[in-house]
């Protein structure tokens, strides 16, 4: 869901072979068991979370998809989930955040994909219930790649699974943020062949209007993703909220840079385009200029002629009316003038 992303329709598809017994959200529930740092088991029914929380050193992981809110509280009452954030976490276009409860934190973020042919930011909403020993993603649609999640989560360093909800909570932020990074990386490639297209020979007055405009919207809906974020990591790291330990902090400080440094890319970016519009602006009104003091030298050089032949037009008497000399000593009074004016305004750059 979020800003552009995540239409009806999109909601995660129900498996009609799996138990409905075993169906806690419109999709088959993902899950994973961590022990000790190593990856036990994964697959299996959330009616079995519970028993395995229950042992020592196990971590777990959940995700569901497109959760009713009374199909979230199967999980809820396992975990003593707060009511407040099981709302947020099947309320559609909540704000990316951290909310702290006394069992629990409640994560709320956005990835985001840009359409490069279109301009068009296409956003996925996801929550997060992060508890000591277990961690459960709540996705509004199936635009979030949890696969890639996983994959994710899979090419980190396997000594950092041993640091478990710790661990990942980092791999989550952490893909989330890579993503808005990459948008970022992609506007400022189009943003680049915008510059091209603003200095061509060619005019592309409504091409670079339409694709500045589209452009200035992902750049404002991706500013609002990525801003709180920087927040959010922030708060995230916080010591007594005790979930990043000592050995995972430089991690989510690098996450925090990164962070940062999209945020402050999105800005400048957002800034160029506005540039970019004034200077198309600018560029149209030279153009016309140009094509107004050309118009006027040639109508200029238009209407000396037109006086002279309008002068030889009178029906008195003038010297060489009626004769030969008289036409000639018109013609050449008409072409002196009109080279003479042309002569004078190429020099002064009006034509």
């Amino acid at each position: 869901m979020g800003g552009d992303g995540g239409r009806p329709g999109d909601l995660c598809r129900v498996d009609p072979d799996a138990d409905p017994a075993n169906r806690v959200g419109r999709e088959l529930p993902r899950t994973r068991l961590y022990r000790g740092g190593k990856l036990e088991a994964e697959g299996f029914p959330v009616a079995h979370i519970s028993d395995y929380l229950a042992e020592p050193d196990t971590v777990v992981w959940l995700d569901l998809c497109a959760p009713r809110t009374d199909e979230l509280h199967v999980i809820s009452d396992e975990l003593n989930l707060s009511a407040l954030a099981v709302e947020d976490a099947v309320s559609p276009h909540e704000r990316p955040k951290l909310d702290r409860y006394p069992s629990h934190l409640f994560l709320n973020a956005y990835a985001v994909t840009l359409d490069q042919s279109s301009g068009e930011l296409t956003s996925h909403e996801v929550g997060a219930f992060i508890t000591e020993r277990a961690l459960v993603t709540v996705r509004a649609d199936e635009g979030f790649d949890v696969d890639g999640l996983v994959a994710h989560w899979g090419e980190a360093d396997p000594e950092l699974a041993q640091f478990g909800v710790s661990h990942l909570v980092h791999g989550l932020l952490d893909f989330i943020v890579d993503q808005h990074f990459t948008a970022v990386q992609a506007l400022d490639t189009e943003i680049e062949a915008l510059e091209d297209m603003l200095f061509d020979e060619r005019p592309h007055d409504g091409a670079v209007q339409r694709r500045s405009y589209q452009l200035r919207k992902s750049l404002v809906l991706l500013r609002r993703f990525v801003l709180p974020m920087r927040e959010v990591v922030n708060t995230i790291m916080r010591r007594d909220l005790h979930v990043v330990s000592a050995e995972m902090a430089p991690y989510y400080q690098d996450v925090y840079d990164h962070v940062l440094r999209a945020t402050e890319w999105t800005e400048s970016l957002r800034d160029l385009v506005t540039t970019i519009l004034e200077t198309n602006l600018t560029i149209q009104g030279n153009r016309l200029n140009l094509i107004m003091k050309r118009l006027t030298a040639w109508a200029a050089i238009i209407a000396v002629p037109t006086a002279v032949t309008g002068f030889y037009g009178q029906n008195v008497p003038y010297p060489g009316f009626g004769k030969e000399s008289g036409f000639l000593a018109s013609l050449a009074v008409l072409v002196v003038c009109a080279v003479t004016l042309y002569v004078v305004l190429k020099r002064r750059d009006w034509l």
